[in-house]
């Protein structure tokens, strides 16, 4: 009798259930330890990540300094934007797959239908993204740093010959470890994994992205620290009267992320259209150099303009003019493909939307009171709600971000609020809208190289 038979009459022995659930037992404790092995990996990788990008910063900002004092030094810095662009559109030309934000690519793996070259997405998304971003375009390394943990868990999958059901997990463990290693947000990662990557729950994937998330933090924190990614001083909290400023507020930032969604969609259109390729990343760093000159503010993610929001120093004008330009250059840079999240500029977007709405309503004599920085944290909650449609990582991921814990309710009503706004406008979640085009845009590709054999 073959040892196939003898596996099958074994299965079906009295005595087969124990085995099988001690069979399962190991495997979620092997999947624990998998996923402490490849968050530490992606914790090294998205923190080399984050320290390139704050030297590609760094570099920036003598850069913008000194061209605004010599001439020759800002004619450097245009022929450098220039070969910056070229270096760029190479890539992704050469690695479409880590192009944009990176999740929409995950997710398409995820599913089973989409297959990336793990070494190649890494060495292109983080050449490529240091490149753009450090540039100067309003990315973020949130989605980079997603897909390079998604990465690192394919290539340890196959490198130890996993099976493919137990590669998903362990990308799954990957971009739970890469969100948290840039942002600093472990309980963050491990939701966003459930709640936006596989839109299910099971004991394997929370344990394995828990254990994952948590070592990818702790590898990260050992670099930069535990300091919450802003800093944010809140010294009361917004008394239940003004709530019905929190629905408002929710209502505004559902709208606008359905807004935005759609202009994100027209962006990506109109640059697909452009010819040759090439157009299309040259565009927006010759915006960077306009920018440069009469508006650096509006240059890179945005991290700082958070924290400005906060303060309460800028007035109803100046954060109005910053969330107009930070709104289209934002749509233009992600538009471009280049390789780059929206998780952080969408954050910005949201804090100076949620400040504004504080200062306006101060003015108005809405509240004696406006509680600025409270609804800066409100306006980046209900503007992630709102775009990306997972409210509950969005409310962890602010607490986290801002080490602000005690405000659960009224990021709770904003981030409700905000998501069935955008929900009854009928807008589509961000991930599946840039998933779909992305499948859209492989399909024609297939299809013309069909009709090329044809001929």
């Amino acid at each position: 009798m073959s040892k196939k038979t003898d596996r099958l009459r074994g299965i079906n022995s009295p005595d087969s259930l124990p085995r099988f659930l001690k069979i399962l037992t190991n495997l979620k404790y092997r999947l624990i330890i998998e996923g402490v092995a490849v968050g530490a990996l992606a914790g090294l990788l998205v923190s080399a990540f984050r320290v390139a990008l704050s030297k590609a910063d760094e570099i920036r900002t003598i850069l913008l300094e000194a061209a605004h004092m010599k001439l020759s030094v800002a004619v450097c810095c245009f022929l450098l934007l220039i070969f910056l662009a070229v270096c760029v559109s190479f890539i992704v030309s050469r690695e479409p797959l880590c192009s944009g934000s990176g999740i929409p690519q995950v997710k398409g793996e995820l599913e089973g239908k989409i297959k990336t070259n793990w070494i190649s997405v890494i060495i292109a998304k983080f050449v490529g993204g240091v490149m753009a971003i450090g540039a100067g375009l309003s990315l973020g390394r949130e989605g980079p740093s997603i897909q390079l943990g998604a990465m690192v868990g394919k290539g340890f999958s196959r490198l130890s010959g996993r099976f493919r059901s137990e590669e998903r997990l362990l990308m799954t463990c990957g971009a739970g470890a890469g969100l948290a290693a840039a942002f600093g947000a472990p309980l963050a990662g491990v939701v966003f994994a459930l709640e936006e990557l596989h839109k299910n729950f099971s004991t394997e994937i929370l344990l394995s992205t828990m254990a994952a998330a948590i070592t990818g933090d702790w590898v990260a924190s050992s670099m930069f620290g535990l300091k919450p990614v802003f800093s944010l001083d809140m010294d009361v909290s917004i008394p239940l009267s003004h709530y019905w400023m929190v629905i408002i507020l929710g209502i505004i930032l559902g709208i606008l992320g359905v807004l935005y969604n759609r202009c994100i969609a027209l962006s990506q259109t109109f640059f697909g259209s452009l010819r040759p390729a090439w157009m299309k990343a040259v565009v927006p760093f010759v915006v960077i150099v306009i920018l440069a000159v009469v508006y650096p503010q509006a240059l890179g993610s945005g991290h700082e303009l958070v924290e400005y929001a906060g303060a309460g120093t800028a007035g109803v004008k100046i954060l109005a003019v910053m969330l107009a330009v930070k709104f289209c250059f934002s749509i233009m840079s992600f538009g471009t493909g280049a390789p780059g999240g929206i998780f952080l500029p969408l954050l910005v977007l949201g804090a100076l939307s949620g400040g504004l709405f504080a200062q306006v309503a101060g003015a108005c004599g809405a509240c004696s009171n406006p509680h600025i920085t409270y609804f800066v944290i409100l306006g980046m909650a209900g503007m992630f709600s709102s775009i990306v449609r997972a409210p509950i990582t969005g409310i962890i991921l602010i607490s986290e971000m801002t080490g602000i814990f005690y405000n659960m309710l009224p990021l709770a009503v904003v981030t409700f609020t905000a998501y069935l706004t955008a929900e009854l406008l009928g807008g589509i979640p961000i991930y599946d809208q840039l998933l779909e085009r992305l499948m859209a845009t492989r399909r024609a590709q297939q299809q013309r190289r069909k009709t090329i054999n044809v001929k």
